[in-house]
């Protein structure tokens, strides 16, 4: 049993080890870089790597976009959609809603 936990966890050994860097630069570097990463389809992180010659992950990447929901952010949705601030799931599919009319109306 110990073994099989080992084994489980031994490809997040090299991941423990590995240090991020945060770059604090100019706003135009960051932005013309995410623009760069945008194009290629590549997250921020990987378009680092690519400029300094690094090699990038292979697996393929799920586009999603992310937001972070305090339950105060549930409690203030909810009232907007009119639903129940526990009901996160129908709150969700109505952020999304949301989001693509937003860019359909930006089109």
């Amino acid at each position: 049993m110990a073994r099989k936990i080992l084994e489980k966890w031994e490809s997040s050994v090299k991941a423990v080890k590995a240090v991020q860097v945060a770059f604090d630069m100019d706003e135009k570097i960051q932005l013309a870089i995410r623009k760069e990463a945008l194009e290629a389809g590549l997250s921020p992180s990987d378009q680092i790597r690519d400029i300094l010659g690094l090699p990038t992950s292979k697996r393929p990447k799920r586009p999603r976009l992310t937001v972070s929901l305090a339950p105060a952010d549930y409690e203030l949705l909810a009232e907007k959609y009119n639903l129940s601030p526990d009901q996160q799931l129908d709150i969700k599919k109505k952020l999304m809603d949301d989001l693509i009319q937003h860019v359909n109306d930006e089109k």
